[in-house]
Parts: structure tokens; sequence; C-alpha cells
């Protein structure tokens, strides 16, 4: 079955595939764990709900609570369950990788090498960061969740997004290294 939507109906499945969740769960659950790589927001997450719902994909309880909203949790259905599994099986679309840096690096000779090196030192910057935050992320998946069966998945995405930024590091200082000698030749 096709969802509308695009991948965040089945992303959503997914996540309720680990237990019952509020939307606002969902949404914590996303920021610290597939944030990394795949991002959705509230205003994707509750229309996407409903919609899943409305398929019979996912069952919604509401509980009252005093002095605040209402509570929803939706949980997959044996219906969601069964789509969950088919999406996985599904290949993959590659996307095409928007990326500011590398389309104001294919216009630099435009501004001063300074201004390129700043942008890309930025860069090193953060993925340098990136690096450890993978590595803390990995240390404590193999420490808190060291018996779940789906620890080893965790650890695959993980481990792409730290050799990815490491890569990125490598690719920054090489490219450091190409406008420093590019602002030398300028200079003769």
């Amino acid at each position: 079955m096709k969802i509308e939507g695009g991948v965040t109906p089945n992303a959503l499945l997914g996540l309720l595939s680990l237990g019952p969740m509020s939307g606002y769960d969902i949404k914590a659950l996303i920021d610290r764990s597939i944030g990394y790589f795949w991002s959705e927001s509230y205003g994707q997450i509750y229309p996407s709900l409903k919609r899943l719902a409305a398929a019979g994909l996912v069952e919604k309880k509401t509980s009252r609570q005093k002095g605040r909203p209402d509570k929803h949790v939706y949980s997959l259905t044996a219906a969601g369950q069964a789509q969950l599994q088919e999406w996985l099986k599904v290949p993959v679309t590659e996307e095409v990788n928007r990326n500011e840096l590398l389309l104001k690096l294919f216009f630099g000779e435009r501004v001063a090498p300074s201004v390129n090196r700043e942008h890309v030192r930025a860069c090193l910057e953060t993925h340098e960061r990136a690096v450890k935050t993978y590595d803390a992320i990995a240390k404590g998946l193999r420490k808190d969740s060291a018996n779940d069966p789906q620890l080893p998945y965790w650890l695959m995405t993980v481990n792409f997004g730290r050799i990815r930024s490491a890569a990125l590091v490598k690719w920054a200082k090489e490219t450091l290294k190409e406008l420093e000698r590019i602002e030398k030749t300028q200079k003769k």
C-alpha cells in the first residue's frame, strides 16, 4: 500500500514499531536517534499520524490529563507492521544532496580565497565535532542497549555518520591546502 506523504509515514511506522508513542514522544525520539540522518517536523508528524490512523495502520488512544491537553498515544496495528515490512523491502531512492557550501565553492572564484577558507574551516570544525559526537553515541548505545537486537543496526547508522564526517574532515583539510595554494598564486 502506498501512503501519501512520501517516506514520512513509513518512518513513523518504523518508530512506532519500537513501542507506542505520542507525536511529541516521536519527535523527541527522532531528535535523539535518527535525527542525525533523517528529520521530521511536528508539521509532518501529526498529519502523517492522522493519515496512518485513517488507513488503519496505527491505533490512537486518547487519555485525559488534568490541566493539560489530551494525550494521544499511537501504536502500530498488524496492518501497520505489514506495511512497514513491505516498505523496508522496497529499493531505496537516492536523493540529490543539496549542499550550500559546495554551491558557494563552485562559484568561489568570485570572492577572496579567505571567504572560501572561512566556509571550509567552519565545515571542518562542524565535522570534527560530529566525529566525536558519533563516537559518544556509539559508546552510549553499546552501554545502554547492549542486549537490544536492534543494536547492530543502530550502530551501522551511527557508523555511517561517523565515516561520512571523517571523510568530510579529510576533504576540508585538503581543500584548505588548495585554497591556500590559490591565494599564494594570486598574490604573486
